[in-house]
């Protein structure tokens, strides 16, 4: 086999095995999956920001924004009260500091944005775990 289809056959099984791993996950872990690649994005886009790579730079960013933009609307602002809307209010904002590094080019704002996820991945992992603690 060459190259190239063993290089296709290994990126459609891990698309494959990505989309089982998303199809079959609970909520829970589907958003800290989605705070995850988040992370990594931002740690990419820092590492472009050193290199000057400006493309990859604006890929990640949007990428990113498409994630905080799907944890937003995983918010239950019927049941969730002030928490929901203070956490859609901090989504709002760290969107807005991906638009600004973005278009200034400027990765001091992306520090609180990785901040803010992180912090927030750990809480939803902490959480996690106690419900599956109370779950047994």
């Amino acid at each position: 086999m060459n190259t190239a289809l063993q290089q296709n056959a290994y990126q459609n099984s891990q698309t494959a095995y990505k989309q089982a791993s998303v199809e079959t996950s609970s909520p829970e872990k589907l958003i800290i999956m989605l705070y995850s690649k988040a992370i990594l994005l931002l740690h990419q886009t820092e590492k472009a920001f050193e290199e000057k790579k400006l493309e990859e730079i604006h890929n990640n960013l949007l990428r990113v924004q498409d994630i905080i933009t799907e944890l937003d609307r995983t918010l239950d602002m019927e049941n969730g009260g002030e928490i929901a809307q203070n956490l859609r209010e901090l989504y709002r904002f760290y969107y807005m500091e991906t638009i600004k590094a973005n278009v200034k080019k400027d990765p001091s704002f992306l520090r609180p944005v990785l901040d803010f996820l992180e912090a927030f991945r750990n809480v939803w992992i902490e959480a996690a775990r106690i419900s599956r603690l109370g779950a047994k």
